[in-house]
């Protein structure tokens, strides 16, 4: 029985690392909407839309975004995709050594928490474990449009993620 329980913990401790931290740096955060991002029809990762009491998404309002990883992806792979969708939508780039510096090679099941803190930072969280920050005017906005913006690459990824 002791065995069992051991491995219980052992197979849960990833998720409740991923919970506490997510309260801890989001008070009262609820899932306001989930959607998974797929390329030429490959799941890619899960994405989770956290909000204060689950209340419609405002870009005026902290919130979190959880992304689990469905595949393995490389930091470059990271890195640049990120570059590129900034890019894309026409946001300012933070520097690619900031971005090597919050993000590192992902396997399945792999965790990334980002949370904004007011619209010019964002605090970045990988397994439960603090990874980097990124601040810069509208860095919030700018980033997180990749995700939640009128232009994101997959309008009705938003729209679901935002749970409309």
């Amino acid at each position: 029985m002791r065995n069992i329980t051991f491995v219980l913990a052992l197979c849960l401790s990833p998720f409740a690392a991923t919970a506490s931290s997510v309260e801890s740096v989001l008070p009262d955060a609820q899932t306001r909407g989930e959607a998974t991002f797929r390329f030429l029809g490959q799941p890619i990762y899960e994405a989770r839309l956290l909000t204060k009491g689950g209340a419609a998404f405002d870009w005026n309002t902290d919130f979190g975004l959880e992304l689990t990883y469905l595949r393995a992806l490389t930091q470059f792979d990271l890195v640049e995709g990120t570059m590129r969708e900034m890019n894309r939508i026409g946001a300012p780039l933070p520097s690619e050594s900031q971005l090597t510096a919050c993000f590192d090679d992902v396997t399945r099941g792999d965790t990334y928490l980002a949370v904004s803190d007011g619209p010019s930072k964002i605090h970045f969280y990988r397994n439960g474990q603090r990874a980097c920050t990124l601040a810069g005017p509208r860095i919030t906005r700018n980033f997180m449009s990749i995700f939640l913006g009128d232009n994101a690459r997959s309008a009705r990824f938003a729209r679901r993620l935002q749970g409309v």
